[in-house]
């Protein structure tokens, strides 16, 4: 077999396959769900090129590197942990290995985000170190991880066993309120007394869990930070943002020899100037591995400015809801091709969908909380339903692996995709054809074309393996 060698950044050299007759597979959805990422027989095999291509033509040139991929997932919230806890104890164990496994018929989740404290998809609202009014605790000796040894260390423990390299992700939906000037949850900033103890409560959280066997790779301060209306919140402009980094957590994780990651943000794609305001103060940037983005707002291209300003920052795409009940045709297309293929097109080491599991009330939540958040399954009695963001996932999940790198690949009309090289040297291809009618079209690689035909309101994950 022929190889090509290239050298992505940072030296690593990779030999990737020129594909002749190699072995592929090609999983289908249907957005009118009557495929539902299902193995699609046969093989699409790379042959000799014709004298012309019929229909378009994605091209795919690995010679171009964007971004390693660290994942695809979603949050673990409290709520989702006690719903998966709830299930005997057998069918948890299959389920999860069917979530978080890479073999066989799993899908491969391999990066999820956590809440430090409660988030709105918690049963009840709750910090590590909460006290009755008034009260305060600077010194943090009543701080304790025990309202997530109930279910959510629990769950991530036996997640753990099944893949130990996932990887987790922990964002702040807000500080003890005795932290706050409002002395709530809901809502309030930071109190300036008060940045080297919430610096100090982070580092806990994270020596706390280390201490539990479970490793924090990154981290962002708060979760929306221009959004102190959720239960829990907390607003945390900027310049506030810029100055605990640089002033306080920075300093802390130095001094305490903390490698998780520090990412900026967490919020909306329409406010690209929030981490770029940061990123542009030197004495911050030095502590910072990049940017978290949503997109409830603005254009996910916001993603690619704030990359191209700073280059040796990364980017991640880190939350996105399903609002119930989900219409499984929009949602799929939209997800898939919005997040999954223009996420990562735009720099993204991550696309996280928003929750893991919801009961079929949209529950649990915070009072306050979001009443109609859609899991990527659906946990009650005798039910576990497997929802949109399910499939979403798969597609990407099971197939770019940790350390895959996005490598380049063009866009005909009506067939955004995105193209990846595996770690094991595979080449991966997910593509959504948003025309009702088949797509015909033709595959470009390593001067060879593989013809291939779509469904019409459909997506693929091509795969052709050595």
């Amino acid at each position: 077999m022929k190889t090509l060698k290239f050298i992505l950044p940072f030296g690593l050299i990779f030999f990737l396959p020129v594909f002749s007759r190699a072995s592929s597979e090609f999983w289908l959805t249907k957005a009118d769900g009557s495929v539902k990422f299902q193995k699609q027989p046969g093989q699409v095999s790379f042959t000799a090129r014709p004298a012309v291509s019929p229909g378009p033509v994605i091209a795919i040139d690995p010679r171009v590197t964007y971004q390693a991929m660290d994942g695809f997932g979603c949050t673990l919230t409290g709520g989702s942990a006690g719903l998966l806890l709830g299930l005997p104890p057998e069918e948890r164990a299959a389920l999860l290995n069917e979530l978080f496994s890479a073999e066989g018929a799993a899908i491969g989740l391999s990066y999820l985000r956590v809440s430090i404290g409660a988030s709105d998809l918690d049963g009840r609202v709750f910090s590590y170190d909460d006290l009755p009014p008034g009260g305060r605790d600077p010194g943090l000796e009543k701080f304790s991880l025990g309202p997530d040894k109930a279910a959510l260390i629990p769950a991530l423990k036996e997640i753990l066993k099944i893949n130990p390299a996932l990887k987790l992700l922990a964002s702040a939906w807000s500080p003890p309120a005795w932290m706050k000037t409002n002395n709530s949850a809901k809502g309030g900033s930071l109190r300036p007394e008060y940045y080297g103890a919430y610096a100090a409560y982070l580092v806990k959280y994270i020596k706390a869990m280390r201490a539990e066997g479970i490793t924090i790779d990154a981290l962002t301060i708060q979760n929306e930070p221009l959004n102190p209306d959720n239960n829990p919140s907390m607003f945390m402009p900027a310049e506030t943002q810029a100055l605990f980094i640089k002033k306080h957590l920075g300093p802390a994780f130095a001094k305490e020899g903390i490698r998780t990651k520090i990412l900026l943000y967490d919020h909306n794609c329409d406010r690209p100037e929030y981490p770029l305001e940061i990123l542009a103060d030197k004495e911050a940037r030095k502590y910072v591995d990049g940017s978290a983005f949503h997109k409830y707002g603005g254009e996910i291209t916001a993603m690619s400015a704030v990359h191209d300003a700073y280059p040796d920052k990364n980017v991640y795409f880190t939350e996105q809801w399903v609002g119930g009940p989900s219409n499984f045709a929009d949602d799929f297309k939209w997800h898939l091709g919005a997040l999954i293929i223009e996420g990562s097109r735009n720099w993204s080491r991550t696309v996280l969908e928003w929750n893991l599991a919801s009961d079929p009330a949209y529950g649990p939540h915070t009072e306050g909380g979001c009443l109609n958040c859609q899991g990527a399954l659906t946990i009650g009695p005798g039910l576990i339903k497997r929802d949109v963001a399910y499939y979403v996932l798969a597609h990407a999940a099971k197939f770019v692996r940790p350390g895959s790198v996005r490598v380049a690949s063009t866009l005909p009309p009506a067939l955004p995709n995105a193209a990846f090289i595996t770690p094991a040297g595979a080449l991966a291809l997910i593509v959504l054809n948003e025309s009702p009618a088949p797509a015909h079209f033709t595959v470009r690689y390593g001067g060879k074309d593989a013809l291939v035909t779509l469904p019409g309101d459909s997506a693929a994950t091509l795969v052709w393996y050595k």
